[in-house]
């Protein structure tokens, strides 16, 4: 079920009014509620995977609560590996069989043997690597004993499958989310206010932005060919801009569909196209999954402690690994290593913390901010891209400097419209965002006057006709 889709539109205010109304009188019933809600939510793609998250539910309970029993170090090793095993096993099949099948097949055929295998038409269900990851910190953090393991199934089961952030993130830690299933909730009107207020800045930064935009980057990255270097140019820029306002759009969404029953989401976006260097663009983009790197992968491995080899192994790892969770190809995991690279100056000189401090930007930051977001924005090609020759000839093609027609912009009188339209509300989300950034506030905080002017763009320049799906729902 889509955020933006009418189907939602529907679903929201049903379980909105179910859940206060009817429900709360008891917090087992609005846990049950909250478990059944989230399953049909995701039934609404395909039933048959919600096989996978009650599997998944069951298998990381069981394996929790063992693990509060158990003393032995032998055991409680065996205990956790049956969860990674689980878990990682779900997603090297259902994600990654036939890449690493061809890929072997590839391998063969450029040392002039040739191979044949069949390779199995695998549907890959949404959210998959989101709630796995999310039931694996889970078991890890009670294995490091950071973690008390609730008894309580029902409850379990709801921080697992909670609809508003199931398929794409926030991936919420147990620290944070379970426990909020084990307090009784009360309405707060502020608190559902801003919820409300989110989930239209989300859905402006969605149907607005990253729709309108998809107009350009699809015609440019689908063909590339016959696109003159500016042009290429921009819609690399612009796909940096489609995949911001989709999936940040999508976080927003979640977090304020949260509030709105009463619970509190991680921030997983805080403005980074104001970063002033990589290191601190990836503290400010999908901040719960660079968090989680950096906790159960990352620090394990050593962390920024150790030699420089061993600083620049870590680095390398984490960039390849995060890469590949973004999909199966070869693609994802160039542009992982593009960012390694990018972010191992900073790291063995020791810059890579200068701007852990949030400070207003001033104009003396623009030539940074500029110079951070085209290096991303380059980065952004391979992973846009089908594969990785497309890709190396995009960017060749950019620096090739051929000539400065934006033909495809202004060819007739709806490209002009739309170039428009992705120029303005582009330059309405930078400015609300800079103003943010200035205040230090950790999210767009919209006044009811901001929240009618950007009803007013959804309504008049969003696109509703056959909803496209968030970018992140293929990971």
């Amino acid at each position: 079920m889509l955020f933006n889709s009418i189907d939602f539109a529907i679903f929201l205010p049903l379980v909105f009014l179910l859940y206060w109304f009817v429900t709360n009188r008891s917090l087992s019933l609005q846990n049950l509620f909250i478990v059944l809600a989230s399953y049909v939510f995701y039934a609404w793609w395909d039933y048959r995977f919600l096989l996978l998250i009650a599997l998944s539910t069951i298998v990381d309970y069981i394996v929790a609560n063992q693990l509060k029993k158990q003393e032995k170090q032998k055991q409680r090793k065996l205990l956790l590996m049956v969860s990674l095993f689980f878990n990682l096993g779900l997603l090297a099949f259902f994600k990654y069989f036939n890449f690493f099948i061809e890929s072997w097949v590839d391998v063969w055929q450029g040392i002039g043997i040739t191979m044949h295998a069949t390779t199995l038409q695998i549907i890959l269900p949404v959210g998959i690597s989101f709630y796995t990851f999310q039931t694996l910190s889970y078991t890890i953090d009670v294995y490091r004993k950071k973690l008390e393991p609730t008894t309580n199934f029902i409850q379990f089961a709801a921080f697992v499958s909670f609809f508003p952030q199931l398929v794409a993130g926030p991936i919420e830690r147990a620290t944070h989310l379970l426990p909020q299933f084990s307090k009784k909730r009360v309405f707060n009107s502020s608190y559902a206010i801003s919820g409300f207020y989110l989930i239209i800045w989300g859905l402006f930064k969605k149907v607005v932005i990253a729709d309108n935009c998809a107009f350009f980057v699809n015609q440019i990255f689908d063909i590339p060919t016959g696109h003159s270097s500016m042009e290429l140019f921009l819609g690399a820029i612009l796909f940096g801009f489609q995949i911001y306002g989709d999936f940040s759009g999508y976080s927003d969404i979640a977090i304020g569909v949260a509030r709105l029953f009463g619970f509190s989401l991680m921030v997983n976006f805080s403005f980074p196209y104001f970063s002033r260097d990589i290191a601190e663009f990836w503290r400010r983009w999908h901040i719960s999954l660079s968090t989680w790197f950096r906790d159960y992968l990352y620090i394990p491995l050593g962390g920024s402690r150790g030699n420089s080899w061993q600083r620049i192994r870590n680095v390398f790892i984490v960039f390849l690994v995060s890469g590949f969770w973004h999909g199966a190809n070869w693609t994802f995991i160039i542009w992982g290593m593009i960012h390694a690279m990018l972010f191992l100056p900073l790291l063995l000189t020791k810059k890579n913390r200068t701007h852990i401090d949030s400070t207003k930007i001033s104009l003396k930051h623009i030539p940074k901010l500029l110079g951070t977001f085209i290096l991303v924005s380059l980065a952004w090609i391979f992973f846009r891209a089908d594969n990785v020759t497309i890709a190396y000839q995009f960017i060749i093609d950019i620096f090739s400097f051929d000539n400065g027609n934006l033909s495809l912009f202004y060819k007739n009188s709806k490209t002009v419209l739309l170039t428009a339209i992705v120029g303005f509300s582009i330059l309405i989300m930078l400015l609300f965002e800079l103003f943010a950034v200035q205040k230090n506030e950790k999210e767009v905080i919209l006044s009811p006057f901001k929240a009618i002017f950007i009803i007013i763009l959804i309504v008049f320049m969003g696109v509703f006709k056959n909803p496209s799906d968030f970018i992140y729902f293929q990971f």
